[in-house]
């Protein structure tokens, strides 16, 4: 079955930390945008009926009621086996989140960060404890149930008191769902390129060392597993049965397609994605040009190289085929001389120390 992604890029405010095609972008671009994402929906062929919705940002649970309902609408099916929406703290409402319930949407992930105020105010969050408590209660009483919380371990100004504060408030509201990220520090986001530089902006002198963040991150996964949230991927934690179906499809290497913004696809024989700047997409929308950035169909080696780095991403790993043990023999090899591969249980998956080097195992398979 085939997941719909549908990337909604226009926030309040852009975070410190976000690397993502989203921003403060003009609100009367809003309906362009969701027409022009609509008609590339109804312009599709999919390979498989769709059975799971990820709306993402951006920040999506922005889009009214009405508009959401049009853009909806152009899908090809009307019920989902899952469907989720991301959302900013503080943009939950009872209506709307009755509404999403009515549309069909009964999962929610909340962009928490942390809940420490000033912790969340420096990277960009306007949100306290208490606010999210609220947005908790307003989707259980709407009838959502399946709640994600993220969190960001790495931000400016955290310590290991104020990441247990978070941790603590996250156990306090009772997630089905929670995911750990650590902050990426590249020339994406604006806290990033600031660190690169050796600059003061942003926060970035009080953000906490590379071992302090993977303390928080291994902290993390004790505190998650011994309250029934046990890790299944890199950076997801659920309790049993309440996975994200949607990202299960990207680390099993199942079709999905996206639209709009800098979104990806993948059908099983070809990778292709969008443009990433919005004034460029509703540029090529408004000319009747395709809003694709790049097509490329994979061989043999290249579903292999992406079969290891996605399904590594999950704790139980993947039972590689015998043409792919030959084939990456050697990064094998070096993996497990190093301890950050296991294949004792007869699936191939990274150990715990290979959890906190995934980049630089993944990096194995590409460069073999």
């Amino acid at each position: 079955m085939t997941g719909i992604y549908i990337s909604f890029p226009f926030c309040t405010q852009k975070c410190t930390y976000c690397h993502f095609a989203s921003g403060v972008f003009p609100a009367e671009w809003i309906p362009e945008y969701l027409e022009a994402v609509a008609a590339e929906i109804r312009a599709a062929t999919y390979p498989s009926t769709p059975d799971t919705l990820y709306l993402g940002g951006g920040t999506p649970s922005l889009i009214s009621v009405p508009q959401l309902q049009r853009l909806l609408g152009a899908l090809p099916v009307a019920s989902w086996r899952e469907a989720t929406i991301e959302a900013a703290p503080g943009t939950v409402s009872l209506e709307k989140a009755q509404a999403w319930t009515e549309i069909g949407i009964r999962r929610v992930s909340l962009g928490v960060q942390s809940f420490v105020p000033g912790v969340a105010a420096a990277a960009g969050r306007k949100h306290t404890p208490e606010s999210v408590a609220r947005d908790v209660e307003i989707l259980r009483q709407a009838g959502i149930h399946d709640i994600n919380i993220d969190l960001l371990a790495g931000l400016a100004h955290q310590t290991e008191k104020t990441w247990r504060t978070s941790l603590d408030w996250t156990l306090r509201l009772d997630p089905s769902h929670v995911s750990v990220y650590m902050l990426d520090v590249d020339d994406e986001s604006n806290l990033g390129r600031e660190l690169q530089a050796g600059g003061t902006r942003f926060g970035a002198a009080s953000v906490p060392s590379e071992d302090e963040t993977t303390d928080f991150y291994l902290h993390a996964i004790r505190e998650l597993a011994s309250s029934s949230l046990p890790q299944y991927e890199i950076s997801n934690f659920a309790r049993p049965d309440r996975e994200s179906q949607h990202n299960l499809k990207y680390w099993r290497m199942q079709p999905y397609i996206g639209f709009g913004v800098d979104a990806h696809s993948f059908d099983g024989a070809r990778r292709w994605g969008n443009v990433c700047s919005v004034k460029e997409y509703l540029g090529h929308a408004h000319r009747g040009e395709s809003v694709r950035a790049f097509t490329e169909t994979l061989d043999e080696r290249r579903l292999a190289e992406d079969r290891f780095i996605t399904g590594l991403r999950q704790i139980s790993g993947i039972d590689p085929a015998s043409s792919e043990i030959r084939l990456f023999e050697e990064p094998l090899r070096r993996m497990f001389d190093r301890g950050w591969l296991d294949q004792s249980s007869g699936r191939l998956a990274l150990t715990r120390e290979g959890l906190l080097f995934s980049n630089e195992v993944f990096a194995e398979f590409l460069s073999s």
